[in-house]
């Protein structure tokens, strides 16, 4: 894992997502486990009506929330998906309606107008280099909106940022941090980038007096269950998950069971490649290292063999639904490489740096 990460810190040589994956040793999880179940007796519903909110997409780690909520908890949770604008695989298409099957579960499917979704879109792309800025608004603030509507007061997300090395200390409440992300871009931020009011009605944060009335409680699963995407997939095809196996070959992944739902939102993914000089082949390989399923060595050659490169199938997408051209996309680009890590060549950039210095 490279140094240029965002809020990971190493301490000689070692990153915070290492050092706090050893921690797991130290976890009864046992005991864990019986603080979920106490945590979910609180809020069980006698009457069989709704009783939590899982935020999924569908994909390997929703199939394991909803079962370790629904199969092992027997919770009643309404599956709540904010989806984005592009085009669905066939797998994941397919696994967004499995979670309803399997499980037996109720879903709601939030989406933003299309136009709305292209200008906002297009707005973080240009100015950030961070496209789907508002769509991850969105997704952090639909479990609070239909939650006050429906006065379910408990929900859930998966990972915490601990898993990924940037806390150094393990939360079990994801409240403040999601309030601070449906807060943190307000509606003039987005009015002022061509939105319209009437169009930002998903990301309108609640107000005080909805929150005092709702009382919201959400929790990280991964603090009362040991995470891995590695037994989340097994987890996930006991009920039916499906990879990309068989539909599409990506570029610069390493894997096809990871965040396989949207064609172009691989090019969100592979954008932090010409900021910090790593994408997704970098952050998956590191997280099969350090759950022993992953050799340094193998990484190392994945990493070099897959992380400059960006899916053409993805970027066609990505552009398609823009409205921009080929040439559009890489000119934007060409403004965000990094000049400590990159350097131009003719029309290309290079990496100037050792990707492992090292070694």
């Amino acid at each position: 894992m490279p140094n240029t990460r965002i809020d990971t810190p190493f301490d000689d040589g070692i990153c915070q997502a290492c050092k706090n994956f050893d921690t797991r040793t130290k976890v009864d999880w046992d005991d864990r486990l019986e603080e979920l179940r106490a945590t979910c007796d609180r809020h069980r519903s006698s009457d069989g009506s709704w009783d939590c909110i899982l935020p999924v997409s569908g994909g390997k780690d929703s199939h394991a929330m909803v079962y370790w909520v629904k199969e092992v908890m027997k919770m009643n949770p309404l599956l709540i998906t904010a989806g984005d604008p592009f085009t669905k695989t066939k797998a994941g298409l397919r696994n967004y309606y499995n979670l309803g099957e399997a499980f037996n579960c109720d879903q709601l499917l939030g989406t933003v107008s299309p136009d709305a979704a292209r200008r906002l879109i297009r707005a973080g792309f240009e100015e950030f280099l961070d496209p789907l800025r508002f769509i991850e608004q969105v997704l952090n603030t639909i479990p609070f909106k239909i939650g006050s509507k429906l006065g379910i007061s408990l929900s859930f997300k998966g990972e915490s940022p601990f898993v990924y090395g940037a806390s150094a200390t393990e939360e079990k409440s994801a409240l403040e941090r999601i309030l601070r992300r449906t807060t943190g871009f307000g509606i003039d931020y987005w009015v002022k980038r061509g939105a319209k009011k009437e169009e930002l009605n998903w990301i309108a944060p609640l107000t005080r007096e909805e929150l005092e009335k709702l009382k919201p409680e959400v929790y990280y699963l991964s603090y009362f269950v040991p995470w891995s995407s590695v037994s989340n997939r097994e987890i996930a095809k006991r009920y039916g998950f499906v990879d990309l196996a068989h539909e599409w070959k990506r570029e610069g992944c390493m894997e096809d069971f990871e965040q396989i739902d949207s064609v172009a939102y691989l090019t969100h993914l592979w954008l932090k490649y010409p900021k910090f000089g790593f994408q997704r082949t970098s952050d998956i390989a590191a997280r099969r290292i350090r759950e022993g399923a992953l050799s340094r060595e193998e990484a190392k050659e994945s990493i070099l063999a897959r992380d400059p490169n960006l899916d053409q199938l993805a970027l066609k997408d990505f552009v398609d639904f823009l409205g921009y051209t080929t040439k559009d996309f890489w000119g934007i680009v060409d403004r965000f490489w990094n000049p400590e890590i990159f350097e131009k060549d003719g029309i290309t950039w290079k990496m100037k740096v050792h990707r492992f210095p090292y070694d």
